[in-house]
């Protein structure tokens, strides 16, 4: 496949989602003949009188940031400033890998508890598992420090070493582990397996790093081996990452000769597209993309380009509605800021991106269009969710003539809702689900361990969480003052369980065997595997 110019498309959902794409940055110089000079002179005068004169002392850093994040709000709801700490995170999640001790962790009553080991990383070589909890972290308490505490202790450079306390259910005593620190993997592609009994793969994306078109294509290879013949790709809940990894993954799909996705900004060096290549690997492989309402960006890159081209089927819920580029531009201080330099355009020549004037109703998801439930191939039923939303929709055409739509998110070609639940669920999953699952596996975890560990398959099929093990999880959702109501539990009674199920197989096994769990349930998942057929005949597929 053909390497493009690395180029940048970011997504922020509300403070705790923000991802990103990175280009190679170089210097620019000031536009002239807008009062560029004026502005910043004001601002200048501005603060050096209110650092000389205010009835406090100020911080002049925290006033600048402040600033910059006024002004950089005004434009866009993706340009953003990045302080030091945070860029710090983002550059190791788009690099797809850091430095430390190699464990998903959790604080669950003032513990620190292992959700999983990284595969490969040296606590995992250790031993180290789910559900162990750090005490102590060289020598000193590790209980009740809060989350970005653990993460200073527990990270550091290459070579080093920490020494951790873990207090473990089976175990009557402290286990002390000295890690070595190493370089971690981080992850994109979090799933990857073959639905039981079927020749259907199912591989999930999480993000567009730096490494995700060469999981993807480890992982789509292994499941080949093992027999895949048709692959759900799912990118529900993906938020989005690097432009030039979402333009190859699709062009592994796609043959040669078709524009797969193109960029329009001010300045003509913003422009630029990417055409499909030959030799895609994957181009024959009969596919449907899952999406939902925190699909974003690259993804939608990635889906619009499927949609289009009437390369497959989309299945899900419509997508986040995000059709804006940008570039990152580094500080001198580490901090640094990305600024929205294009739009990008699927093949058809649409533009996703919703209306985003008023930013509190964007991050609401007004403005993204809906459609009733069920088939939508030709696009026929779809209207705008929020009556505040420009509603001129402009009409574009597949490759085959099927209608698509500007603005408002990708709309699935086959749309199926997310499950609705009880209030009860919602509760007992925000405030007990968790802690009842760690007791479960505190208690049971050994047991488990060596009825299913070497049989997976068995695990998927046999295993069920008993009726005392519901009671007493009724018992502690109540002490929490939680109104158990069994009628909403009757309701709920097969997602409940099927959540328990799926941090047994995490704590056993690892995350992969965790999705692999939650497919069995998944109602988008289970259509899609009914709508192969008709993925197949958008595809022109024998």
């Amino acid at each position: 496949m053909a390497t493009k110019k690395l180029l940048p498309i970011g997504l922020g959902i509300g403070a705790g989602v923000v991802i990103g794409v990175l280009i190679a940055n170089f210097s620019m110089p000031a536009l002239s003949g807008d009062g560029v000079s004026e502005q910043v002179r004001k601002f200048q005068n501005i603060l050096d009188n209110a650092n000389r004169n205010y009835v406090d002392d100020v911080q002049p850093q925290k006033l600048t940031e402040a600033a910059v994040k006024a002004m950089l709000n005004e434009l866009d709801p993706h340009s953003v400033y990045i302080p030091a700490e945070q860029k710090q995170r983002d550059d190791e999640d788009f690099r797809g890998n850091f430095e430390g001790i190699g464990v998903q962790f959790e604080l669950l009553l003032d513990t620190i508890t292992i959700v999983s080991p990284i595969v490969g990383g040296p606590s995992e070589k250790l031993g180290i598992r789910a559900g162990d909890k750090i005490v102590k972290i060289n020598g000193e308490s590790a209980v009740g420090i809060p989350d970005i505490q653990v993460i200073k202790r527990l990270k550091g450079m290459k070579g080093t070493k920490v020494t951790v306390s873990i207090k473990r259910a089976s175990e009557a005593k402290l286990l002390d582990f000295t890690i070595v620190r190493d370089k971690i993997p981080i992850y994109s592609v979090d799933a990857s397996f073959l639905i039981d009994g079927t020749d259907v793969g199912f591989v999930s994306i999480n993000r567009f790093a730096a490494t995700t078109v060469d999981e993807f294509t480890q992982a789509a290879r292994d499941l080949k081996k093992k027999g895949m013949k048709r692959l759900i790709l799912d990118l529900r809940g993906n938020p989005g990452g690097l432009l030039e990894q979402a333009y190859e993954l699709a062009d592994a799909f796609i043959p040669a000769g078709q524009k797969i996705v193109y960029t329009r900004g001010r300045r003509s060096e913003f422009n630029d597209e990417y055409p499909s290549t030959a030799g895609g690997e994957f181009e024959t492989l009969p596919l449907i993309v899952l999406l939902d309402e925190g699909s974003a960006s690259a993804s939608e890159i990635v889906a619009g380009a499927i949609q289009d081209l009437d390369r497959g089927l989309i299945v899900g819920e419509t997508s986040f509605g995000k059709g804006l580029v940008q570039r990152p531009y580094d500080l001198p201080d580490g901090s640094s800021y990305r600024l929205t330099i294009s739009r990008y355009y699927t093949p058809s020549g649409r533009s996703i991106q919703r209306p985003y004037k008023n930013v509190k109703d964007y991050k609401a998801l007004a403005g993204r269009t809906e459609a009733e439930e069920g088939d939508n191939i030709q696009h026929n039923s779809e209207k705008v969710k929020s009556d505040k939303a420009d509603s001129s929709r402009p009409v574009f055409k597949t490759l085959s003539g099927r209608k698509v739509y500007g603005g408002g998110g990708i709309v699935p070609d086959y749309v199926v809702k997310h499950d609705t639940v009880t209030k009860l669920y919602r509760e007992v999953a925000i405030k007990v689900l968790r802690e009842f699952g760690d007791a479960y596996m505190a208690s049971n975890g050994e047991k488990l361990r060596v009825a299913y560990k070497a049989s997976f398959p068995k695990f998927l099929s046999s295993f069920e969480v008993e009726e005392p093990a519901i009671e007493r999880l009724r018992v502690m959702a109540e002490k929490k003052g939680i109104q158990w109501d069994e009628a909403q539990y009757k309701t709920d009674e097969r997602q409940m369980k099927t959540f328990l199920k799926m941090m047994v197989a995490r704590a056993i096994w690892n995350i992969n065997e965790s999705n692999a769990v939650e497919v069995t349930t998944d109602k988008q998942v289970q259509k899609a595997m009914q709508l192969f057929p008709e993925a197949k005949k958008i595809a022109r597929m024998n």
